[in-house]
């Protein structure tokens, strides 16, 4: 690990149950109580839940039916993104206080690169701690933290001591601590790759470690050389302080299946409109459009078609849209409609980084 990793430390910032909390800190009739944040209908999703919800099981991405069924005296509360972006600029605030090199991952985690930092602080542990006291002060809110030496160890090192707490992990504890760790807790392996892996008999860290890069990249594709490195302690992205925008997109869940096409491709208008709204308020287009469905027993499925040129107008989003809608029949009727436009012409070819010498004086690294 030594020889290939870069000298930094990294700081992941995650923020408490953020919409919930936001919610509760507004609200103090909802403090301490099971708080959902989304839709409670039966086709509504959590899009957060307190604390105290997630004590019953209420977790986000799950339909509001059964957020209700497991705990009944849950309260729900819509979104208000205004809101939280205005708290999350707040929080923002504070990061640049002691580096540039912030990159937001969504209005609630970002990681710092404080190697060099504005406060001349050479114990990132100590700064991650004045942060998360300032984001208190200034905010009322809660956050924890991961300290390490790359950006995937640190945001799985900023989930262990959730919430309000932090977690160092220094350069030669990572592979020690990466070894014992279940596959699931890697940040990357969802929910199908967990289960694969635990069918080929990796469980932990030092399960994955033990198979070859060959064996991995047969098994995972690409992916095999990723899980390869990182398992070694080798994660060698830099915290990007702009990062640039890869799709836009819109979806509507409806509160009634739909099983004809012709009112798919009336809710698919209003939803070219909302995607050709934001494409004009990012002053950007794209060449891929894809369209999302959901059918009624969940499962998804996407249409692709790349174009030769940028479109961000509604007729020619709408256009695509139809040849991808009746691609293919309808294998039964649909819950959900999306449309997103990606290969945006607001990115830049990426560059081929030059390798650097390897640093061996990682381990006197003050964390």
């Amino acid at each position: 690990m030594q020889d290939e990793m870069p000298l930094r430390k990294i700081i992941h910032v995650d923020m408490d149950a953020f919409y919930a909390s936001v919610e509760q800190l507004d609200n103090p009739e909802l403090r301490g109580k099971a708080v959902a944040v989304g839709g409670s209908s039966a086709r509504g999703v959590v899009s957060a839940a307190s604390y105290e919800a997630r004590k019953f099981g209420v977790r986000s991405a799950m339909s509001g039916a059964m957020a209700r069924k497991l705990c009944p005296e849950l309260i729900f509360v819509r979104t208000n993104f205004e809101r939280y972006k205005e708290v999350s600029k707040q929080i923002r605030k504070i990061f640049f206080e002691y580096t540039d090199l912030v990159e937001p991952l969504s209005l609630d985690e970002a990681y710092l690169d404080v190697t060099e930092n504005k406060k001349g602080n050479p114990s990132a542990t100590m700064i991650a701690t004045e942060i998360r006291k300032k984001i208190k002060e200034k905010t009322g809110l809660n956050a924890s933290a991961g300290i390490s030496v790359n950006k995937f160890v640190a945001k799985i090192a900023s989930d262990i001591n959730k919430p309000n707490g932090q977690k160092t992990i220094g350069p030669e504890e990572v592979v020690p601590f990466l070894e014992t760790l279940d596959v699931k807790k890697f940040y990357g392996v969802g929910k199908v790759t967990k289960e694969k892996m635990y069918r080929l008999g990796i469980f932990t860290g030092n399960d994955l470690k033990a198979k070859s890069q060959e064996f991995l990249e047969e098994n995972f594709g690409k992916s095999g050389g990723f899980y390869y490195n990182v398992v070694r302690g080798i994660h060698n992205s830099k915290v990007k302080p702009s990062r640039t925008q890869k799709s836009l997109a819109s979806e509507h869940t409806f509160s009634e299946n739909i099983s004809s096409e012709i009112f798919m491709m009336e809710r698919l208008e209003e939803i070219a409109s909302e995607v050709e709204n934001r494409l004009k308020r990012s002053k950007i287009a794209g060449k891929t459009v894809t369209l999302k469905i959901k059918y009624r027993d969940f499962t998804l499925q996407t249409r692709s078609k790349t174009l030769p040129l940028f479109i961000a107008s509604k007729e020619l989003i709408l256009d695509v849209v139809k040849e991808l809608l009746f691609q293919e029949k309808m294998k039964e009727s649909v819950r959900l409609l999306g449309i997103s436009i990606s290969n945006l012409n607001n990115e830049t070819p990426k560059k081929k980084e030059v390798p650097k010498e390897s640093i061996d004086v990682q381990l006197k690294l003050e964390f």
